[in-house]
């Protein structure tokens, strides 16, 4: 309590503040106060229990204090009898409340005060002191609700509650998470102000010599009175101010109105994957020469068009879009978002290339487009995983009459200044696509899209023509291609295909208007550091999609060569080979970049996260993300795999991804054991060695000359830890975290390849461990721990910041193995 009453006092001081900072930001030194502050911190929270509690609270409810993004999900039993299922992660729901107490400076009273959440999982309902606010079902869009007409102002207490259900289950295909999971925020006005995501900024001609912009911007006016104001939009490149426009208006009592203004800027900047350079747009509002409203606007300046020859075009230049696919969750912190999760996220995925994200299958958190904007991705940003028919028992489509309109609608509104948003997705596979139901809602989604913006639109179809067709009728007239719905309706501006890559080639004669997009492809299956013997076959787990799998590998693991997939995917060589034939294939979208809670695809129960990713639920990479970092970067890559510690005279399978090379040779304990070079249009060459203890040892040469040089040692028994950092120094503000890797190593400092203690972690100084995680799909082990099962000799574990500057020291042990411990710095 006396912490939640110290972060009420400090709203009067931050009204004090922005009120002598507040000024017009028309210099490169004036100070821009953002009009809303966090409210993320010392909530309370209860998790119901349904036969006690009766979805009730009252005097004698248990709370503990606790910040929020928060999800309770990920703090629970892995549970064989979840009614989440498998495909949620086995991990429960259940009905939580939030209360937080706060005041409002008196001088406050005149103005407009509001609460915004940027996502709650799900059915959220909220009042304030006893005054409801409304309901929101989905649980992955932002809302906001006017608290003013409720509060109290001065010394006297608020109280807000927020009741989140998520007890209804199964409502989703993958781990979705509970509670308020993600951040919150309290916006203060002027009654006369800028609406909520209401600018909307436009660059209808850019070329390198000039860019015209339009800028449209939404003023509310909740007086009593009509007010004549002006607005002005100022535009800065960093802290450079490069162009204003103002202009005088009246606007009606309690009215909304919409201003256009027009500006151009020489010699742009553009936005691009490359060099992700980004503009700033400030709009104030003044009444009688005070400036009384600001907002701002981040956004970049690029031209781009899907063509039906050349595929994406970017700034006049080519780009294939090499994308990935991403769920919310973030391993082992679950669905409570971080924007530096997020982050190492994208910088790990960036390390290999990909250049492109697609928002899976939902309006994502917006730190992730801020990053993207920032990082350069070229996102799909989804809006629905199903319309009208369910895919669950309890999911969206129980909500879709009521609510799809008004969530679609502040989607767009929210997300559509992003510079890295490129496309809209209306829905993926949905169950409507295959008849005229579905062609009649895709019209009214895209009719709802180009209202409020002009983006191309897509949808995930799987696939657009009928795959029960031999794929080779396909090449022929049209007339024998049957045509997904959707698809042949016309009213989309890509055709998203979901898998179905043998049909890639065909694309032009079948849509000879409408450009291309693979839109999920892939969903090949590994374990990071498992192997089977045989690497040269493909395996298909399971057989067919509505087939149960009774096969597989003992521990419920897949081989990490890249050969096992899906029924209706490929593996990861099969369809970038065809992708990168084509020009006029724009790109994909693989699924997936990292590993996700749930959906243990070939497997059911004990396995509860998925195999799907190319980096692993830890963030550790498997082999196959070396492939594609040899593809997708100008890195020079020689990468050879697996590791070296096998039975004697045993036959392994090595294979070795490279570029920028015509050869590599392959040596074990100095002796050649062959030249390969890829042939065609091969991405990893491969040789059989007899297994001997030693040094496997690889020399990629090009023209004679050596390029690289990398090898792999036999690992002896498992002798220390070794800890390392992402990042050793982190910010002191309850939210940085720094990722440190555990690796267990033999005497000599080689990874112990084979290696699965149970680490145990420790932490001296102010901060906690948030999470834990080896990247093994069947681990039961809690990700709140404070111990973990390493998973092939390597593990992870979270540190969060407190809020003291200080030493965080991080000691890692295990039974029989030297310990370690590292320094992190909060400052």
């Amino acid at each position: 309590m006396h912490k939640r009453k110290n972060l009420s006092n400090l709203f009067p001081l931050f009204i004090f503040i922005a009120t002598i900072l507040l000024g017009s930001c028309s210099k490169k030194e004036d100070v821009f106060v953002n009009r809303k502050i966090s409210f993320n911190s010392d909530w309370s929270f209860h998790l119901n229990d349904s036969i006690a509690d009766k979805d009730t609270i009252g005097t004698s409810t248990k709370w503990r204090t606790l910040n929020v993004p928060h999800d309770w999900s990920i703090e629970g039993k892995f549970d064989e009898k979840s009614p989440a299922g498998y495909g949620g992660g086995s991990l429960n729901g259940g009905l939580g409340w939030y209360k937080k107490a706060f005041k409002v400076a008196a001088e406050d009273s005149t103005k407009i005060t509001s609460i915004t959440f940027d996502g709650v999982y799900k059915n959220s309902e909220v009042w304030i002191n006893g005054h409801y606010l409304g309901k929101r079902p989905n649980g992955y869009i932002g809302f906001q609700y006017d608290m003013s007409p409720y509060l109290n102002y001065g010394d006297k207490n608020n109280e807000i509650i927020v009741k989140v259900d998520n007890s209804k289950q199964p409502n989703s295909r993958w781990y979705s998470g509970s509670g308020i999971f993600r951040n919150v925020w309290i916006e203060t006005t002027d009654k006369l102000h800028v609406a909520q995501w209401g600018t909307y900024v436009t660059t209808p001609k850019v070329t390198t010599e000039n860019a015209s912009l339009q800028f449209e911007t939404t003023i509310q006016n909740q007086n009593s009175e009509s007010k004549k104001a002006t607005v002005t939009t100022t535009i800065f490149k960093d802290d450079t101010k490069v162009t204003s426009v103002t202009q005088d208006i009246t606007i009606a009592a309690k009215g909304n109105q919409i201003i256009k203004q027009d500006a151009h800027v020489e010699t742009p900047v553009l936005w691009s994957v490359e060099n992700p350079e980004l503009y700033t747009a400030v709009t104030e509002i003044s009444l009688d020469d005070k400036i009384i409203d600001q907002y701002k606007t981040n956004f970049g300046i690029r031209d781009f068009k899907f063509d039906l020859n050349k595929g994406f075009l970017l700034n006049g230049k080519q780009v294939k879009i090499k994308g990935v696919c991403m769920h919310h969750d973030l391993g082992p912190l679950g669905s409570a978002i971080n924007t530096r999760a997020i982050e190492r996220q994208l910088e790990i995925l960036k390390g290999m290339g990909v250049n492109g994200i697609r928002t899976s299958h939902n309006p994502p958190a917006p730190e992730l487009l801020e990053l993207c904007d920032k990082m350069g991705f070229i996102v799909m940003d989804e809006a629905f995983d199903m319309w009208k028919q369910n895919k669950t028992k309890y999911d969206y489509a129980n909500d879709w009459d009521k609510w799809h309109k008004k969530d679609l609608i502040d989607q767009l509104l929210r997300d559509r200044n992003h510079p890295s948003v490129f496309m809209w997705s209306i829905g993926n596979e949905i169950p409507e696509q295959w008849n005229e139901k579905g062609v009649e809602i895709a019209k009214e989604l895209a009719a709802i899209t180009r209202q409020y913006d002009k983006r191309p639109i897509t949808a995930g179809m799987n696939p657009p023509v009928n795959m029960n067709i031999d794929a080779v009728t396909l090449q022929f007239e049209k007339k024998n291609v049957q045509f997904n719905a959707i698809a042949a309706s016309g009213v989309l501006d890509l055709i998203g295909y979901n898998y179905a890559h043998q049909t890639y080639e065909y694309h032009q004669k079948n849509f000879p208007n409408t450009p291309f997009i693979a839109t999920e492809t892939t969903s090949a299956l590994e374990t990071r550091g498992y192997y089977d013997a045989v690497s040269d076959s493909i395996k298909k787990w399971p057989v067919r999609w509505d087939l149960k799998f009774t096969e597989g590998n003992p521990g419920n693991t897949v081989s990490a060569y890249d050969q096992v997939q899906a029924p209706w995917g490929s593996t990861h060589e099969a369809t970038w080979k065809v992708i990168k034939k084509h020009d006029f294939l724009s790109g994909m979208y693989i699924w997936t970049g990292f590993d996700y809670i749930g959906e243990p695809t070939p497997y059911e129960w004990p396995s509860v996260s998925s195999y799907f990713g190319i980096v692993d639920l830890a963030g550790f990479p498997k082999n196959v993300y070396y492939m594609y970092q040899s593809e997708w970067t100008d890195k020079t890559v020689l990468h050879i795999f697996p590791h070296w510690n096998w039975k004697a005279g045993q036959t392994v399978d090595v294979w070795a991804y490279y570029n920028k090379a015509d050869e590599v040779e392959l040596f074990l304990n100095g002796k050649s054991v062959g030249v390969r070079s890829k042939k065609g249009d091969d991405l990893h060459v491969m040789w059989k060695v007899p297994f001997e203890v030693g040094t496997l040892k690889a020399i990629s040469r090009k023209n004679g000359k050596t390029v690289l040089e990398t090898e792999i040692k036999t690992a002896g028994a498992p002798s220390k830890l070794e800890l390392k950092a992402d990042r050793s120094t982190i910010k002191a503000d309850e939210n940085d975290l720094s990722f440190v890797t555990v690796d267990i190593l033999d005497e000599k400092g080689t990874l112990a390849p084979n290696a699965n203690n149970e680490i145990s972690f420790s932490l001296n100084g102010n901060g906690k461990i948030v999470g834990v995680c080896s990247g093994d799909p069947v681990s039961h082990e809690s990700y709140k721990g404070s111990k973990h099962t390493a998973l092939n000799g390597k593990c992870l574990v979270v540190v969060q910041s407190g809020k003291q500057s200080g030493r965080l020291e991080l000691t890692a042990k295990a039974n029989g193995l030297k310990s370690s411990t590292i320094v992190i710095t909060a400052e």
